[in-house]
């Protein structure tokens, strides 16, 4: 269902109308979940928190934009604070460990059902998270470098210069291993 045919039931949604919201999250769920995936590890309790900010939030949504571009955001924004949250409790763990000497175990327990998507993912994997955001908006969900500054509320210029960085590290990255049959070159006509 793309955003036109989502309108009906978004208005729907200003009211307070549940039954609208459900259709929107079933509309939604799989683009919002899978742009999850690639950014982060948890990712139910992030998609929960998505639908949670986007429910309460609903009435600053501008009806004249995009929904889903107006959705990324709000999952971008609840991404980030995953991480701020996850880099905390990161630290407390490592002081914990530092006075037990434990190990703890940090495995990812996600498992990707194609063996594409998974060694393509684990290419994107490797960019940091800053490169990996821009890479995740740009090539799995289309949008310009101008509209990921908008929704990152960063300059173009740094998000073209993360966009440079990312497709570069890629490009290493994919001939260390073999092939950049996943990087996108951009070519030049003159």
């Amino acid at each position: 269902m793309n955003d036109k045919e989502l309108l009906p039931w978004l208005e729907k949604m200003l009211t307070g109308d549940e039954a609208a919201f459900r259709v929107v999250y079933q509309a939604t769920h799989t683009d919002v979940h899978r742009t999850i995936a690639f950014l982060v590890y948890d990712i139910e309790d992030i998609v929960n928190e998505t639908y949670i900010r986007m429910w309460s939030s609903f009435h600053t949504y501008d009806q004249n934009r995009p929904f889903r571009f107006w959705l990324h955001g709000i999952t971008v924004r609840q991404v980030q604070d995953w991480k701020r949250k996850a880099w905390r409790k990161i630290q407390l763990f490592e002081r914990n460990r530092l006075m037990h000497n434990e190990q703890f175990d940090w495995t990812d327990s996600e498992v990707i059902k194609s063996e594409t998507q998974l060694e393509l993912l684990g290419v994107v994997r490797t960019l940091s998270y800053k490169l990996r955001v821009v890479i995740i908006l740009r090539y799995f969900h289309d949008y310009a470098l101008d509209e990921i500054a908008e929704l990152l509320p960063i300059p173009l210029g740094t998000v073209k210069s993360r966009h440079h960085l990312a497709l570069k590290a890629l490009r290493k990255h994919c001939e260390l291993t073999g092939g950049d049959s996943y990087v996108h070159r951009q070519t030049t006509t003159r």
